[in-house]
């Protein structure tokens, strides 16, 4: 029986959100990666990527004064694909897309799930300043074999944020605890927020996990500095700077 073919389509950028307009400069931009499948070559699912609006939304209304723009990119497929890595490659295309359009700005990947890996293999992109990984999907082999550990040089440079819900049994978060203290080897600008008792969709402590988002993207992309807990995290060694609580009540400690 003969191999069916996988369709060819192209990736893309969603609406453009935050400052936008004739008169408006662009000053950074805000990628968004929704989450996906290990494995499937069918059109992304309509649900990721509704799934980033609400944090795209959020940071375009926080950066809109200082020229930030947010877009959810749209996969060409919903798998990742073994090796084929797919939305690792519409990623890097999406980065050359925002940089034909709003020229040469800082770029922050923001993604979920398999799109928070994705985030992570594409940040070797010259344009892109800083990561943030929300209940990254990484590869069980990396538990048992370093030599299947993601890499982690392409972060050097980078600010780089990881959240993970202790509770996820989707992601494990011990996974993104390991790369996290890889990465920190490579680059001092690394922290990672632990998100007690919440699962893979950091739902019950939302409103400080999107306090939080915002406030790194907006230090990170625009230059405003981190908030106090963000600060103290980048500074603090392994495993402290890797292991920082988020839960009630942090977001009034962050920045308004």
């Amino acid at each position: 029986m003969a191999q069916q073919a996988v369709p060819v389509r192209g990736a893309r950028l969603g609406r453009a959100a935050g400052a936008t307009g004739a008169d408006a400069t662009v000053h950074g931009v805000v990628l968004l990666l929704p989450g996906g499948q290990p494995v499937s070559t069918r059109r992304q699912s309509p649900v990721t990527a509704a799934a980033a609006r609400p944090l795209a939304r959020r940071l375009a209304r926080a950066g809109r004064a200082d020229g930030l723009v947010t877009h959810v990119v749209r996969y060409r497929y919903r798998g990742w694909n073994g090796a084929a890595s797919h939305p690792v490659e519409d990623a890097r295309w999406a980065v050359d897309e925002a940089v034909r359009r709003y020229g040469d700005v800082p770029v922050c990947l923001a993604g979920t799930d398999m799109g928070a890996r994705a985030a992570l293999h594409a940040a070797d992109h010259t344009a892109v300043n800083s990561v943030l990984a929300l209940a990254p999907w990484l590869p069980q082999q990396a538990r048992e074999s370093p030599a299947a550990s993601e890499p982690v040089r392409q972060l050097a440079g980078r600010h780089v944020l990881l959240v993970h819900g202790t509770d996820d049994a989707r992601t494990d978060p011990e996974l993104s605890y390991r790369l996290a203290e890889r990465a920190k080897k490579v680059n001092r600008d690394v922290c990672r927020f632990e998100v007690h008792t919440d699962g893979h969709g950091l739902t019950q402590y939302r409103a400080e996990v999107l306090a939080l988002a915002t406030d790194f993207v907006l230090g990170a992309v625009l230059a405003r500095g981190f908030s106090r807990p963000v600060a103290d995290a980048l500074a603090a060694p392994p495993p402290l700077g890797l292991r920082m609580p988020l839960a009630a009540g942090f977001r009034a400690s962050l920045r308004r």
